[in-house]
C-alpha cells in the first residue's frame, strides 16, 4: 500500500514550550484520517508542518515522498490547504479568486479554464461564480476555500475544521463534498466534531497534549477502548425486580434503567454478558423484548482518552492563530 503522508518522531516547541512530541504516523493513498484533540493538544501545528507552513524543531514529514521541509515547493504542489479561517479576497468574485488562485498554483493558462470549471462543478459554485465573496454566506465562502485547495487537482488535502460555523444544512452540503473526495485524493481531516469524523473517515489518530493516544478505525477503537461492554436490554416483567436480578449476574457492572422495561447492562472488559443475561429472563418467567449488544461511540472513546482539555497558553494562541 502506498503512503501518500509519512511522519517520524516529528516534534515541535514553540520557545521552550513543547508543542508536538515524537509523533509517528502514516496515510495511505486515497484515505480520510480524521486528526482529533481536544483545543491545544498540537492539531493545528501539526497540520502547519505538513503543509509547509512551519519547520519542525526535530523529526521529519513527508508527502508524496517529498521532505515537507528540504522539498517544500514540491509537497506544496502536491497538496491543497483548507485552513480552519479560510483567507478569501472579498472583493473578488468567485471567478476571480479562483482564477488568481489558480495562476499562483502555476496552472497552465491553457488548462485554466477548465479547470476553474472542474472545482466549480465539484463544489457546487456555478450559481454564484460571478458574485463578490463579501456577499456569499459562511456555507459558500466554505465551498469557496475547498475549490481553491481543489486547483490543480492535488493528490493530498489537508482540511482544518472544515465545517466549522456552518449551519446544519450547510455542513451536511460541506461533508458530502469531502466523502466524494476519497479515493481520488488523500484527506487529513482535523475537526473536533466527533460525528462528523465519524461519518467521514475511514481511520482517526487522536492527540493529546502533543503526542498521538490512539489511532485506528472508528469501530476499532469504540470496540477497544470502550470501559466495559455494554447490551441494551428490553424486559417484560417487574422493573424493580428485574433490575435487582440483573446487577447480581457476576459478569455485570452496572444496571442502568430506563424506563418502560428497558435496561442498559455494563459488563467487565471483554466480557459478553449476553448469554446469562437471557438465561436468567428465560429462568424466571419473564418475556425478553431485546437483546443488542450496543458499542461504545467515538465520543466516549474520546472523552475516555482525553481527560484534560486546558492548553498552555503559547499552544492555545498557535492553535487559534
Amino acid at each position: 500500500m502506498d503512503m501518500m503522508i509519512e511522519v517520524q518522531d516529528l516534534t515541535k516547541y514553540y520557545g521552550r514550550t513543547l508543542a508536538i512530541s515524537r509523533l509517528n504516523f502514516e496515510v495511505a493513498a486515497g484515505e480520510i484520517v480524521g486528526f482529533l484533540g481536544p483545543n491545544g493538544a498540537g492539531k493545528t501545528t501539526t497540520l502547519k508542518i505538513l503543509s509547509g507552513f512551519l519547520s519542525p524543531s526535530s523529526g521529519t514529514a513527508r508527502i508524496n515522498g517529498k521532505d515537507c521541509v528540504t522539498q517544500s515547493l514540491e509537497v506544496r504542489n502536491s497538496l491543497g490547504y483548507l485552513p480552519e479561517t479560510v483567507p478569501l479576497y472579498t472583493d473578488l468574485t468567485v471567478n476571480q479568486f479562483l482564477r488568481f488562485a489558480a495562476q499562483s498554483k502555476g496552472v497552465e493558462a491553457k488548462a485554466e479554464n477548465g479547470e476553474l470549471s472542474r472545482v466549480k462543478a465539484a463544489c457546487g459554485l456555478e450559481q454564484v461564480q460571478n458574485t463578490l465573496i463579501a456577499a456569499l454566506s459562511k456555507g459558500f465562502r466554505q465551498r469557496v476555500g475547498l475549490a481553491q485547495a481543489l486547483l490543480n487537482n492535488p493528490p493530498v488535502l489537508i482540511l482544518d475544521e472544515p465545517t466549522i460555523g456552518l449551519d446544519p444544512s450547510q455542513i451536511v452540503e460541506i461533508r458530502q463534498l469531502i466523502k466524494e473526495l476519497a479515493g481520488a485524493h488523500t484527506v487529513i481531516l482535523s475537526s473536533h466534531i466527533l460525528p462528523e469524523v465519524s461519518q467521514l473517515c475511514q481511520r482517526v489518530i487522536i492527540i493529546n497534549k502533543g503526542q498521538i493516544v490512539a489511532g485506528d478505525t472508528p469501530e476499532n477503537l469504540s470496540r477497544q477502548l470502550g470501559h466495559g461492554s455494554r447490551v441494551r436490554l428490553a424486559v417484560r416483567g417487574p422493573e424493580a425486580e428485574v433490575a435487582a436480578a440483573l446487577q447480581k449476574i457476576p459478569q455485570v457492572q452496572e444496571v442502568a434503567g430506563q424506563g418502560d422495561g428497558k435496561f442498559l447492562v455494563v459488563a467487565a472488559n471483554d466480557q459478553d454478558a449476553r448469554p446469562q443475561l437471557a438465561r436468567l429472563v428465560v429462568e424466571r418467567g419473564w418475556d425478553l423484548l431485546e437483546l443488542k449488544a450496543q458499542e461504545f461511540t467515538l465520543e466516549e472513546v474520546f472523552l475516555n482518552l482525553v481527560t484534560e482539555e486546558e492548553a498552555t497558553p503559547e499552544e492555545a494562541a498557535e492553535e487559534e492563530s
